[in-house]
């Protein structure tokens, strides 16, 4: 007989009515996810509204958008498309989490303090002549690179 057991795999979490407990991100994209616990719901819009701070702070300082114009144009799409996402998508009772205003500030300061850094980070690379010089460097001393490639013609323009 040999003396080794089976290993047995950990239990998986299951909800009280026996189907398996699905990971936030799961539900998060499914419209029809029932949110037992307040705090992963609230978890799901606080990292929404990073990744949201995140892309509009790249598009803000590449297009680039200044001043209280752009600052206003983020707060109203980062607010607007939250909002859309638990009262349609998620269509969840807003009261259940303390009301509506509530649910539109979860994480907001956040979200816009690293909006700011990423656009105060970027726009200077981007309202500057950086591309140029590297463009120009490239094309001036990319010969000597090597793996470079013959682009000798643009320089003739």
């Amino acid at each position: 007989m040999s003396g080794g057991r089976r290993k047995e795999e950990p239990p998986q979490p299951h909800l009280a009515n026996g189907a398996p407990k699905s990971s936030a991100w799961s539900k998060a994209l499914r419209s029809d996810a029932a949110w037992e616990d307040k705090d992963e719901f609230l978890d799901v819009i606080y990292w929404f509204r990073q990744i949201i701070a995140v892309v509009l702070g790249v598009i803000w300082g590449v297009v680039p958008l200044k001043g209280f114009v752009g600052i206003a144009v983020f707060c109203l799409i980062n607010a607007g498309i939250l909002y859309l996402y638990f009262s349609s998508f998620q269509q969840i009772d807003e009261e259940d989490y303390g009301g509506t205003w509530e649910l539109t500030k979860e994480g907001f300061m956040t979200s816009f303090a690293l909006f700011m850094v990423i656009l105060f980070n970027l726009q200077p690379v981007v309202d500057s002549d950086y591309f140029d010089k590297l463009e120009f460097f490239i094309l001036r001393f990319g010969k000597d690179l090597p793996g470079h490639l013959d682009q000798s013609h643009l320089l003739d323009g």
